[in-house]
């Protein structure tokens, strides 16, 4: 979905003349300075609303629950998931008809983040002349779309014969089917997620990522870890190492843009409505990565 564009449009990763930021922090300070556009204390949330999904895809053997965050400004809706159940009952009445700004410093990240997205969102939208590549996401049930995706996250990999094509990925956020892709093409992996468990094919889900970044050659992380604290970790390192680090990013589709050149090296971003919301087509946006 893309917003009002309220200043001319440049490329988010390199948007201001300070660079990327190198953290959630420094990005948040200067959505509040009004340095992407209007100032935020001037722009006014309208809708807030939750959506709880459970889903277990036919022929796998195990299912998952979401909950996810979402905040209308103007056209854009800006998302962040959490954990089913943590949000607090007055969460929404926080955030309806209140200004951006008191929502970039509201105390619950999930709402901070949520804002955050939807005032980039609106003011830097996925288009081209900010950076976007539109890929369509054809339409089919929920396995076909999340399949297709999946396909096209791993496309933002370095590839062979590149020299730094990984040999072994951490992926923080576990998708069952990207690990399947990743099967598919020969390439190892660390599954990783708080919440623990087995994979699909019964292998061990680690439950601390940055234990596991030593051994891993390359990162492939869900938005979600903006939301719990886990992203900031991940971006040092890949900044320090120079490893490829790739978001598949439905919480935050519109902030992690911005960490290209700082860190990141491709996003898949898919704002809001996300492809198991509806079987019609819809549309993935690329950042960086492989053309």
């Amino acid at each position: 979905m893309t917003g009002v564009r309220s200043a001319p449009a440049r490329s988010v990763a390199s948007s201001t003349s300070l660079g990327s930021p190198t953290s959630l922090a420094e990005l948040l300070q200067r959505a509040l300075d009004g340095e992407f556009g209007p100032r935020p204390e001037t722009q006014g949330i309208a809708v807030a609303f939750t959506i709880a999904q459970a889903v277990r895809h036919d022929g796998r053997g195990s299912g998952y629950r979401n909950e996810v965050l979402s905040l209308r400004l103007g056209e854009s809706v800006g998302s962040c998931a959490v954990e089913p159940g943590s949000l607090t009952s007055n969460a929404l009445d926080d955030c309806v008809g209140a200004d951006v700004a008191a929502l970039l410093r509201h105390p619950v990240p999930a709402v901070r983040v949520a804002a955050l997205d939807a005032y980039l969102m609106h003011v830097r939208p996925h288009t081209p002349e900010n950076g976007a590549r539109p890929l369509p996401l054809p339409p089919g049930d929920s396995l076909q779309k999340s399949r297709c995706r999946a396909r096209s996250v791993i496309g933002l990999l370095p590839a062979p014969p590149v020299a730094a094509a990984p040999r072994r990925v951490l992926v923080v956020g576990v998708v069952n089917s990207l690990l399947e892709q990743l099967r598919e093409r020969g390439i190892a992996y660390v599954p990783c997620d708080l919440k623990g468990g087995t994979t699909e094919w019964g292998e061990r889900i680690r439950t601390e990522a940055r234990a596991e970044l030593d051994g891993c050659d390359a990162i492939l992380a869900s938005g979600m870890t903006l939301g719990n604290g886990t992203f900031e970790p991940l971006l040092e390192h890949a900044r320090e190492t120079g490893k490829a680090f790739v978001l598949f990013a439905q919480t935050g589709s519109a902030i992690l843009p911005h960490f290209l050149g700082s860190g990141v090296t491709a996003v898949s971003a898919e704002p809001y409505p996300f492809f198991w919301l509806d079987g019609g087509p819809g549309v993935l946006y690329r950042y960086g990565g492989p053309a």
